[in-house]
């Protein structure tokens, strides 16, 4: 039994979680002693409270994150399944495969276009594979009937902050519009990848120290020294996130304590030319985990502005909406269309993006496939 409260909602807790959730930006030699030093917690409480919320469920993973579109192709996907089919393709694509990320059951509030598409999952492939390939070999384990794939063009808003949004206001924003963050591919070396590999693995609770990263460096088979360099040269090159404790947000903690209830992807359709500017102005909004230029095409009524949000009231996260939607109408940016889809049955696991792993998986795949 931990001496200290496990509980997202404890004071210390939330004073370290608003600094460790989305705001260690980037490659940090000593990621810990950096939340203790932005959150004011000192740095043997601060080991020890991860460490306990890790060990208990309340943070489900500790890591350093990745850009991965700038390493992987990747696309939000939408898959069309019939109900009697939906739990088990959802249980393929989460058990399944290592390269489908978020996968989320998706409803709306009424019959709108693309409310058909009940199953939606983030899928990301190495540079050079086909993502078409693979989703067709997702459909022949899983039953799926058609899937549409949305590319990012253009990322505006990637963070989490569930604890630090608790108390964000509808239209709380930034003060200017967010910047767009293009998508490129970058190349890696074969050592690249392999100290890549260790940087982005999930940290175990005995992991929660000083000196983190001089395990991983031993792992990769370089010094920590050159570990770092690795790792800060991948950083230039727009590749590494943020260092982070990801919260079970779906999930109650074991006290039945739950970070957030509901999970709105909102979407919003603009003139084309004006994507740029109209995901600057949805993307400041500070409520906002994910913002994306994506698009949606005819199935979506041609969407092409996305957005993620979360909270524990729908009505809240409905005003969070109208404020946005107000926005916009007052930078004199025309909407032709919107639609909020909500989140019901959710898993989330990174997305892999090793090129072996891909290879040998797809060759499983296709020798284990279905007969027609």
């Amino acid at each position: 039994m931990s001496a200290f409260s496990v509980e997202h909602t404890d004071p210390v807790n939330s004073q370290i979680l608003a600094i460790s959730e989305d705001k260690i930006q980037g490659f940090v030699r000593e990621p810990f002693a950096e939340v203790a030093r932005l959150s004011g917690v000192d740095l043997d409480t601060v080991h020890a409270r991860i460490r306990g919320m890790l060990e208990a469920g309340t943070i489900r993973r500790v890591r350093q994150t990745l850009i991965a579109p700038n390493l992987a192709d990747g696309a939000l996907v939408a898959w069309r399944v019939s109900e009697d089919k939906l739990n088990s393709a959802f249980d393929f694509m989460f058990q399944q495969d290592p390269f489908s990320g978020h996968v989320v059951v998706r409803s709306t509030d009424q019959q709108t276009p693309g409310s058909e598409y009940r199953l939606w999952t983030t899928l990301k492939v190495p540079v050079g594979t086909s993502m078409d390939e693979h989703a067709r070999v997702l459909m022949r384990h899983t039953g799926c009937e058609k899937y549409k794939l949305m590319p990012a063009r253009g990322i505006f808003a990637l963070g989490v902050g569930h604890v630090r949004r608790k108390t964000i206001e509808p239209g709380d924003r930034i003060e200017k519009p967010a910047q767009m963050m293009p998508v490129h591919n970058v190349k890696l070396t074969d050592l690249e990848w392999r100290a890549l590999l260790e940087l982005k693995r999930e940290f175990e609770p005995s992991e929660i120290a000083a000196n983190p990263w001089a395990p991983r460096a031993a792992a990769a088979g370089v010094s920590l020294d050159e570990f770092f360099q690795i790792a800060e040269s991948l950083q230039s090159r727009k590749v590494i996130g943020r260092f982070s404790t990801f919260l079970e947000h779906v999930k109650p903690s074991q006290t039945g304590v739950r970070v957030t209830r509901f999970n709105a992807l909102f979407h919003w359709a603009v003139p084309a030319g004006r994507e740029v500017e109209a995901g600057g102005e949805v993307g400041r909004h500070e409520i906002l985990t994910h913002c994306y230029w994506r698009e949606g095409g005819p199935d979506f009524k041609n969407v092409n502005i996305m957005s993620v949000a979360h909270g524990t009231d729908k009505g809240r996260v409905l005003e969070h909406k109208a404020a946005i939607d107000a926005h916009l109408e007052s930078c004199g940016i025309p909407v032709a269309y919107t639609n909020v889809f909500w989140g019901g049955r959710s898993e989330i696991k990174p997305s892999e993006i090793s090129p072996l792993i891909h290879r040998e998986w797809l060759a499983r795949m296709q020798a284990a496939a279905p007969q027609a």
